[in-house]
């Protein structure tokens, strides 16, 4: 291979950390054409992790750097979610049993690529498409391992967890991080409570803030949100809350 090849891609690579991921369209506009690439890989300067993606031989990527790629190339806007955006914030009970579970989000007009999918990041992958806030509400940016993530705050992250209850996460383990969440602030959980479409989440989410009694709840005006109208039957066997017409686990509605 020429001076010239290993000059251009070296480049790239001293501008971005270990473990980024590096997309051929993008790479294609920064001057690489597809025949270097191609010259690239056959020289082992890269290596394919799936159609269209590759990163440096040697290197050792991560989900996180997966998907601070991917936003940053390719302008997805996948963004880390519930527990896993809680507990990058400080604010899990959970204690880590195995390989770490790391919750995606995506707008329903995004796909997650197969190869992110099918990949071994080492870590239990769920992903979620929904649309049951705006798409930016409430995310934030935050710095892992030198890659910027989208990440919920705190506010959206906990009512992503109730949206995922009480298939992913148990309701009564779910009430012990609201009982943290002290310092939530009461302009971004009405805009949210206003603004979300799943009315679980927001008979849910009141119903445990009132029962923890912060102080921002009473900051709230719950004649501004759309709780909708009729019963929900959370859990089987439950109890049933006649303020939030819910019906919740025993031991939560029990619990002081």
């Amino acid at each position: 291979m020429n001076a010239v090849v290993p000059t251009k891609i070296n480049h790239l690579l001293q501008k971005r950390p270990p473990g980024v991921l590096f997309f051929s369209s993008w790479l294609r506009d920064n001057g690489i054409s597809y025949e270097l690439q191609r010259n690239y890989k056959e020289s082992q300067w890269f290596q394919s992790i799936g159609k269209g993606a590759m990163f440096r031989t040697g290197d050792e990527p991560t989900i996180y750097s997966a998907l601070s790629s991917l936003n940053q190339q390719l302008n997805k806007h996948f963004h880390i979610g519930a527990m896993t955006a809680l507990d990058m914030q400080g604010y899990s009970h959970y204690l880590p049993m195995g390989k770490q579970t790391v919750v995606l989000f995506s707008p329903r007009s995004e796909y997650f690529p197969k190869w992110l999918l099918e990949y071994d990041w080492n870590v239990i992958l769920r992903t979620f498409k929904t649309e049951n806030f705006p798409d930016h509400s409430s995310i934030m940016e935050m710095q892992k391992d030198s890659f910027t993530l989208l990440v919920s705050e705190r506010e959206r992250a906990f009512m992503e967890c109730l949206h995922l209850a009480p298939e992913y996460y148990n309701l009564t383990d779910l009430y012990y991080v609201m009982e943290s969440l002290t310092t939530l602030r009461p302009f971004v959980v009405q805009e949210l409570l206003e603004t979300g479409k799943s009315v679980k989440v927001k008979r849910l989410f009141l119903y445990m803030a009132e029962k923890a009694a912060h102080t921002w709840f009473k900051y709230l005006d719950i004649s501004n949100i759309d709780l909708g109208a009729g019963k929900r039957m959370l859990v089987k066997n439950g109890v049933y809350n006649s303020k939030y017409q819910i019906t919740i686990p025993r031991d939560l509605e029990n619990y002081e």
